[in-house]
C-alpha cells in the first residue's frame, strides 16, 4: 500500500510541477499563480516535473538510484518555490515529506550495501567442489543420534557444505515490548566461519535496519533508524561468543552437513540427546541437542548466550519444527528463540523459513 501511495504522492507533485511551465507558456488560465513566470523560469518548472517524475518511476521499479534523482528534484523544486513563495510555499511540506522518505531509502541503501560488500568477499573466498561428497565414512566419529539426524536430513551423498543463503519472516520484541515484524537475509560460511545477518524491522510504521556480523571470531551488531541514525551498537567479548552460539546454532539447524568438522567435539547424553563443544578462535562455547525418533533435531540449548540488554550469560534455546524439503534436503521452517530467565521463559523471536541456498556462488535477495 506504500509503495503506490507513495508513487503517486511523488508522481502527482512533479506532474504539478507542470502548472509552473504551463503559466509561463500562457498555457491555459491558472488563477492560483497569478505572478508572472519568465519562459525560462517555466523550463525549470518543467525539468522540475521531469525529475520527480523519473523519480517515481525508479522508487516503483525499485532502482537503487531514484533517491538520488529525488535529491536533485527537490534541489530545483525548493528553488522555484522560494522564488514564487507566495503562490507556491505549501510546496515546501510536500518536499520535506519527499526528503524524509528518500533520506529513509538512501540511508537504508547505503547501510545495506556494507553486508552486501562483506558477502561478496566471503564468496570470492569460498571454494566449491561439487564432487566433495558427505559419506558414510564422514560420519563414523558422530554420536549415533546426530548420525541418524544427517540421514534424515539428506545429506548423506549430497555435497558437503560450503555456505548458505537464507530467507526469513517473523515477528521479535524485547522484554515488555509488542511484537514486530521483520524480514532478514543472511549469509553463513563454514570454511573461514562467518555469519552475515542483515534484518528489517517495521515499528511505529518505520523501517529499522539492522546488521549483525561475525567474522575471524568478532562480533558487532549495529541497529540504526533509517539506515543513518543509531540506536544500537554492541561489540566486545561477550558479543563476540553470543554470536558463536548463534554461528554454531545456525549450523546445526540448516547446515548439518557442516557438523563433520574438526572444530566440534562430541558427547553422548542419552539415546536422544549429545553434547558439542564448539571452539572458532578464542570462543568455545557448548550446546545441548536433542532429537526425536525421525531423527530430527527439535531443540538447541546453550547457556553461553547473553541477551543484548543485559550481556550476562542466560541459558538459550530454539525449539523448531516443520521440516520441508528443500532441494532433497529435509529443513525446518518454523522456530522460536527463547530466553529461559528466573523468571519464567520468554519467547522473543518467530521465524519462519521463506528459502535456503547451499554451496551460492553469486549474491541474491530473495525477498
Amino acid at each position: 500500500m506504500f509503495t503506490y501511495t507513495f508513487f503517486i504522492i511523488l508522481a502527482g507533485h512533479g506532474l504539478f510541477h507542470v502548472i509552473g511551465f504551463a503559466k509561463a507558456f500562457g498555457y491555459g488560465n491558472i488563477p492560483k499563480l497569478p505572478n508572472l513566470i519568465s519562459k525560462q523560469a517555466g523550463r525549470f518548472w518543467l525539468f522540475a516535473a521531469l525529475l520527480f517524475v523519473i523519480a517515481a518511476t525508479g522508487f516503483l521499479l525499485k532502482k537503487d538510484w531514484w533517491p538520488v534523482m529525488v535529491f536533485f528534484a527537490l534541489v530545483v523544486s525548493q528553488v522555484l518555490i522560494i522564488l514564487n513563495w507566495k503562490d507556491a510555499k505549501v510546496g515546501t511540506l510536500i518536499n520535506l515529506m519527499i526528503l524524509l522518505v528518500a533520506l529513509s531509502a538512501w540511508g537504508g541503501h547505503h547501510f545495506e550495501s556494507r553486508f552486501t560488500r562483506d558477502v561478496k568477499m566471503h564468496l570470492q573466498g569460498t571454494n566449491h567442489p561439487q564432487a566433495d561428497l558427505l559419506t558414510e565414512a564422514d560420519m563414523l566419529s558422530l554420536p549415533p543420534p546426530v548420525q541418524h539426524y544427517l540421514r534424515y536430513c539428506g545429506a548423506v551423498g549430497r555435497p558437503k557444505v560450503k555456505n548458505m543463503r537464507m530467507a526469513f519472516e517473523g515477528e521479535l520484541r524485547g522484554k515488555e515490548k509488542d511484537w514486530f515484524p521483520f524480514t532478514s537475509l543472511q549469509y553463513n560460511f563454514f570454511d573461514d566461519p562467518a555469519r552475515l545477518f542483515f534484518i528489517k524491522g517495521k515499528m511505529y510504521g518505520l523501517t529499522v535496519p539492522g546488521y549483525h556480523d561475525y567474522q575471524n571470531g568478532k562480533a558487532r551488531m549495529n541497529i540504526r533508524l533509517f539506515g543513518i541514525i543509531p540506536v544500537v551498537h554492541a561489540a566486545g567479548d561477550q558479543m563476540d561468543k553470543t554470536e558463536t552460539v548463534t554461528y554454531f546454532n545456525d549450523l546445526c539447524l540448516f547446515a548439518p552437513a557442516a557438523l563433520v568438522d574438526k572444530s566440534i567435539s562430541w558427547k553422548p547424553v542419552d539415546s536422544g540427546s549429545v553434547r558439542a563443544t564448539f571452539t572458532n578462535g578464542v570462543n568455545t562455547i557448548s550446546a545441548t541437542l536433542f532429537f526425536n525418533e525421525k531423527g530430527q533435531l527439535e531443540n538447541f540449548i546453550s547457556d553461553d548466550r547473553s541477551p543484548i540488554d543485559e550481556m550476562q550469560p542466560r541459558r538459550f534455546s530454539t525449539p523448531v519444527k516443520n521440516y520441508k524439503p528443500f532441494d532433497g534436503r529435509n529443513i525446518p521452517t518454523y522456530g522460536e528463540t527463547i530466553w529461559h530467565y528466573p523468571d519464567g521463559d520468554f519467547v522473543y523471536g518467530r521465524f519462519y523459513l521463506k528459502s535456503i541456498g547451499y554451496n551460492v556462488s553469486e549474491f541474491n535477495d530473495p525477498h
